[in-house]
């Protein structure tokens, strides 16, 4: 580091202690999004954006080298298969799954790139060659679970419709969630769109989705993984992450309400009822009703629980269970799906598609490091190492997926006996959850599946920039509560006379910042034919720069990202008035000297701010790179954080020889949508 960044690297120094730590290596995944649907605002807004700027952001924190970001379509299930029928049914469609799948697999995959969502592998667990890996993976794990002694072969109840003369997948079961205070507005075979589990025969009213009949109920064997054994070691779990500071309280709390006992809630108008069965039901416990409108019976046991709904069902009381752990299924005899291995006779059985997604993030990392020449097990470094972490990016709607039934999962695959909530060096490691609230669309949560119809991301594109939509959703707040989106050109109830909130959030870029780094540059090129000015950049400039650097950094790592939204937001107004304070005085006062040094001080801050802001919107901060016509070995130093603190005199040694590239009138660094030209909205 230069001699004239001395005092930066002591205070540096002073804050390591208080500096988050990041691991050497890293993976970040982010949902998969359903290969029946091409992807819309939250799918961005919700996930992509945030795993994209926490995945570039650790590139040049840690190394690009060691940094892999991947997802993929989600290719099986029965929300394909069902939409696969009806696309051929009601539309005439003529091709097969797979052309359905791969056709929005390949959409997807646009959009993301549209918004420069930098992934290192885009796959598709049902689709060419990370398709392969993928079963492979998944042979390969469910029979370690199954040797290990964590899978139990279940017989259960499943819908079959007797006009249809078939039994029925999961989606093509629609009825109420049975589930406690759930306000999911579809209940299927057996969870809820919003992830709550029961077993099939506890859904309310249900109906056939292929003749609108009520189905029977069939007996089906498949295999379960033991996931209430965990409870106490996912209690261990949730004890330590609500420790961590890079894990937002949304999620221990979600998962601790799968923690409890199991609980039925019994309407008050049954308690006659209920108190001629009692004795027939396992010990429990009563607990009075109060003022609620209905009483609660608590079990120690899931399989006393499950019997005590068989006898209030047959003497006709109706209840409601409450979130509790529950044996996670594997396997399905939908035929659209990863086959499951052949065990104990058990054939033809295809895997659920929950817990085939929740190991495809490893198939894909297998896949990338593959298609890059590695060899395929330095999958185990990035998964499997304390070295290592893995991020998850994800909606607080699969909380429970991942959250409990994954890190379930993944502390089973330590083998036979001996697990831990903290699996050691070499075991497969609980990835960190970034879960975040819902992002409404007009104050409405919005899904395909649900009335209100949310707008697809290619359609933002239409009326915004990809960066301008990035920088407004990372400053929504998210992490905090669920908030809505509210784009202008699509809000029927905006006031003309409004600014469009997603345009206003941009201003400090495509006004503020732009204007920073014109001024700078046409100064340059006015006072000093192009070259630079270099030298000690002053202590309260580098003091401010730090801070922002610091303040940043913490607020990354703790996925606080509207506040680092918030950190940039300060230092580049501050930086703006100091400047035009500043070169206006140098300019009165006719003072060359003093308008060296706030030039000198502003490329400081013009660097500082681009490097903050690089995870967030890289096409403009990389333009600002180009226009500072850096050396080759400075441009390899400059994004990256071992050189943060440093000044552009380390990099950029002689002034003589050191000229900026030409800037030409009116080129913006962080651009407008040519819609909002014709709207003149104003800062």
């Amino acid at each position: 580091m230069g001699k004239d960044n001395s005092k930066a690297n002591e205070y540096a120094e002073k804050k390591y202690n208080e500096r988050p730590q990041f691991p050497k290596r890293a993976v970040i995944t982010g949902g998969m999004p359903y290969g029946n649907k091409q992807l819309h605002f939250g799918h961005i807004g919700g996930v992509f954006v945030f795993a994209d700027v926490f995945a570039r952001f650790l590139r040049d924190r840690i190394g690009k080298d060691n940094v892999i970001f991947v997802s993929g379509t989600d290719c099986y299930g029965s929300p394909i298969a069902e939409s696969y029928r009806k696309l051929c049914e009601n539309e005439g469609f003529t091709g097969s799954i797979q052309d359905f799948v791969r056709s929005n697999h390949e959409a997807q995959k646009h959009t993301l790139d549209d918004y420069n969502i930098s992934l290192n592998l885009f796959g598709a667990s049902g689709l060419d060659r990370t398709s392969e890996v993928h079963h492979e993976v998944t042979d390969k794990l469910i029979r370690q679970l199954y040797n290990d002694g964590h899978l139990k072969k279940i017989t259960t109840k499943q819908f079959f419709d007797e006009k249809a003369g078939v039994f029925l997948n999961g989606r093509q079961v629609i009825g109420k969630c049975p589930i406690e205070n759930c306000q999911s507005e579809k209940g299927y075979a057996d969870e809820c769109d919003l992830g709550h589990q029961y077993m099939p025969e506890q859904l309310l009213e249900p109906k056939s989705t292929l003749t609108g009949e009520k189905p029977i109920m069939k007996d089906v064997v498949n295999w379960y993984f033991d996931l209430p054994k965990y409870n106490n070691l996912l209690k261990e779990y949730t004890s330590r992450i609500k420790r961590q500071k890079n894990v937002r309280p949304l999620v221990s709390k979600t998962i601790d309400e799968f923690l409890k006992k199991p609980e039925i809630y019994i309407k008050k108008e049954f308690k006659e009822v209920y108190e001629s069965v009692k004795d027939q039901l396992a010990p429990h416990e009563l607990i009075p009703e109060g003022k609620k409108p209905s009483f609660t019976i608590v079990f120690d046991r899931l399989e006393d629980s499950d019997k005590a709904t068989e006898i209030l069902s047959a003497n006709g009381v109706r209840y409601r269970t409450g979130k509790t752990l529950v044996p996670f299924r594997l396997t399905g005899n939908i035929e659209w799906g990863v086959p499951a291995p052949s065990l104990e006779g058990e054939e033809n059985l295809t895997v659920w598609v929950w817990p085939e997604s929740l190991w495809a993030p490893i198939s894909f990392t297998i896949a990338y490091l593959e298609s890059i020449g590695k060899d395929t097990n330095e999958w185990k470094d990035y998964w499997c190492s304390k070295d290592s972490q893995v991020y998850q990016f994800i909606g607080q709607d699969n909380i429970y997926f991942y959250g409990v039934a994954e890190m379930g999962l993944f502390m089973a695959l330590q083998g036979k006996d001996g697990i831990t909530s903290d699996p050691k060096d070499g075991d497969l490691q609980l990835p960190i959850l970034m879960a975040n609230n819902h992002i409404l669309f007009l104050d409405k949560k919005a899904s395909s599946s649900s009335n209100i119809k949310p707008p697809m991301a290619s359609e933002l594109l239409n009326y915004y920039t990809a960066e301008q939509l990035r920088m407004h959703y990372l400053g929504l707040g998210l992490g905090q509560k669920s908030v809505s989106f509210q784009p202008k050109p699509l809000n029927p109830n905006a006031n003309p006379k409004d600014s469009d909130p997603v345009v206003k959030d941009g201003f400090l870029l495509s006004n503020v910042f732009n204007r920073i780094i014109r001024t700078c540059i046409y100064k340059v090129q006015e006072c000093y034919d192009g070259y630079m000015p270099l030298g000690e950049v002053s202590e309260d400039i580098l003091e401010m720069s730090r801070k922002a650097i610091l303040d940043f950094e913490r607020f990354m790592y703790r996925f606080e990202f509207h506040q680092t939204t918030y950190v940039l937001d300060t230092y580049i107004r501050k930086s703006s008035k100091y400047m035009v304070k500043n070169l206006n005085d140098a300019d009165k006062q006719n003072d060359d000297q003093l308008r060296k040094q706030i030039l000198i001080n502003m490329f400081h801050i013009i660097k500082t701010a681009s490097i903050l802001l690089h995870s967030m919107t890289p096409n403009g901060t990389e333009k600002v790179l180009e226009y500072l016509n850096l050396s080759e070995d400075a441009n390899k130093k400059f994004w990256c954080w071992d050189y943060i603190f440093d000044t552009l005199q380390t990099l950029c040694p002689n002034e003589d020889t050191h000229k900026l590239k030409f800037l030409p009138p009116r080129t913006d660094f962080f651009t407008r949508h040519p819609s909002q030209f014709e709207n003149n909205d104003t800062e």
